[in-house]
């Protein structure tokens, strides 16, 4: 520390919006807690737009040494990004502790966010070794954490600059002001940043170009955000930096009121269906920006005509609505129905907060998931070569089935009548109807029955079964008709009768929790 004292130092500062770091931090937020976990902080961005901005000013990343009494310049062959990190010590007392993440110019995002995030749990569970302190040739800081606006800190030897970030706040003249008159003016958050250089060998315009092409990157230049959402697979576009558009000839109310017309129309193109083929999804219709709206807008109210059963709303939780509704992993299309009241019915069912199922119930989904592939599993493997109309790559539809079955006699429904075709009849006889497994492989191996309900000895893909399902208060019979061999065939359709539920029966599903706990 005391030899830190002996580098001659300079510092550049520059204020950066911040508007645009923390909207895309948010949906990229939201994608990680629907899917793989964890969270970004507004440090893994700006560390790796730091990253970034070495690739065009190299001169950042080198430092001053002597060679045999002469003063040198060393440039390191790779970006060794150091972290300072404030760990609690004995007696109430902290220690800050800098080590580095090598070779950062090598990783995409995802690779740097993982090596983030390894390096500070090693240091907050202390099994930090030596090499996590050696060759660092470049630091990153956030006093900003404590609230400081931006701070000037000391330069190791052996590094030629640190990079600060501070607190992001208004700026000081509106932090009076109330939201909505923060969203109406388009008033963002700004981010200091400094830079602290070694003067003996970076100049101070190197120093300020260096924050402006980070300036730059968080603005969103040369596609950075839409590196970022590929390398986390996020299936969607990043929000895109432009300035507020004022009030035209058309209102903005009636913009809002396009786009969720558009939503509905055209959502289900922007689904997120294809779970082995990523790219991000996008349409003209679907784009903010089309409809005259930007970044500036999200934060501010419209009216929306009972829209989510609300009159008025931020446009952000209109979005987040729309985009729950249509655009998740599962597309709706039902704008082509030429009656208003059933579209009406359909709107107040799909246009509502997602709510993410509790532990137990993901737990029963994930246990008929397990037996409609253990199923098809076992049936790949002792009946090898024998014709089966295989369900394999479609084992939601038996989760989905079961819902359905629950809700019929939830709602009292005395039967269900299911009609389908060959591919994965067999599972959903199984695992659905309830029909005996060991009665299945019989028939694989050539043990008809000729006397079983709804057959009369055809192949085995072609049979029925009966049985009861239970709701959470009733019971309904259900049934998988059975299907002649014969060249034309008319799909048996649903056949619902409400009545008085007789009182609830054992059921036949899989051994798991009961829907009726979750």
């Amino acid at each position: 520390m005391n030899a830190s004292l002996a580098v001659p130092t300079a510092t550049s500062v520059r204020a950066v919006p911040a508007k645009l770091l923390a909207d895309n931090r948010v949906v990229i937020n939201n994608q990680l807690r629907r899917t793989r976990g964890g969270k970004i902080s507004f440090t893994h961005l700006i560390g790796f737009a730091l990253v970034k901005a070495l690739i065009d000013f190299p001169v950042m990343n080198r430092h001053y040494a002597e060679e045999n009494g002469r003063p040198a310049v060393v440039q390191p062959d790779h970006v060794n990004l150091g972290l300072a990190i404030d760990l609690p010590g004995k007696n109430g007392q902290r220690s800050l502790v800098v080590v580095s993440i090598k070779g950062c110019e090598t990783m995409n995002f995802a690779q740097f966010w993982s090596a983030y995030e390894d390096i500070v749990r090693k240091a907050r569970g202390g099994n930090l070794q030596a090499e996590d302190f050696a060759g660092t040739s470049i630091s990153l800081t956030n006093p900003g954490t404590l609230g400081t606006n931006h701070s000037v800190p000391r330069l190791m030897q052996g590094q030629g600059a640190i990079v600060g970030v501070g607190a992001m706040e208004y700026p000081a003249e509106f932090q009076g002001a109330s939201e909505e008159r923060l969203a109406e003016f388009g008033v963002s958050k700004i981010i200091t940043l400094t830079s602290t250089y070694d003067h003996r060998i970076i100049q101070g315009a190197e120093s300020g170009d260096f924050l402006r092409r980070m300036h730059q990157l968080l603005l969103g230049e040369d596609r950075f955000y839409d590196e970022i959402f590929a390398a986390l697979r996020v299936p969607y576009e990043p929000v895109r930096w432009v300035k507020d558009i004022p009030e035209g000839a058309v209102d903005k109310t009636a913009r809002v009121i396009e786009m969720i017309d558009a939503y509905r129309t055209r959502g289900h193109l922007m689904a997120d269906t294809d779970p082995l083929n990523y790219r991000q999804r996008r349409h003209p219709d679907l784009d903010v920006l089309s409809h005259g709206l930007t970044l500036w807008d999200l934060d501010r109210e419209f009216a929306v005509g009972g829209f989510a059963g609300a009159e008025r709303m931020k446009l952000r939780d209109v979005l987040g609505v729309l985009r729950d509704a249509y655009c998740r992993t599962i597309g709706t299309e039902y704008m082509h129905i030429a009656d208003p009241a059933q579209r009406a019915w359909l709107q107040e069912r799909i246009e509502v907060p997602h709510q993410k199922p509790s532990a137990a119930e993901q737990k029963y989904i994930l246990s008929k998931l397990n037996a409609a592939e253990a199923f098809e599993t076992f049936l790949q493997t002792k009946y090898v070569g024998q014709k089966r109309f295989s369900l394999e790559g479609g084992e939601t539809v038996i989760p989905l089935l079961d819902a359905v079955l629950d809700k019929s006699a939830e709602h009292e429904l005395d039967e269900v009548v299911i009609g389908m075709p060959h591919r994965g009849r067999l599972n959903v006889l199984a695992n659905i109807v309830g029909k005996p497994i060991s009665q299945i492989f019989r028939e694989f191996e050539g043990n008809l029955d000729p006397g079983q309900a709804h057959g009369s000895g055809d192949v085995k893909y072609h049979l029925g079964a009966r049985a009861s399902t239970s709701g959470c208060s009733a019971t309904a019979r259900r049934s998988c008709r059975w299907r002649p061999t014969r060249r034309t065939w008319r799909p048996w359709t649903r056949c619902w009768r409400a009545s008085s539920a007789p009182s609830r029966t054992s059921s036949t599903r899989a051994t798991a929790a009961s829907p009726c706990s979750r």
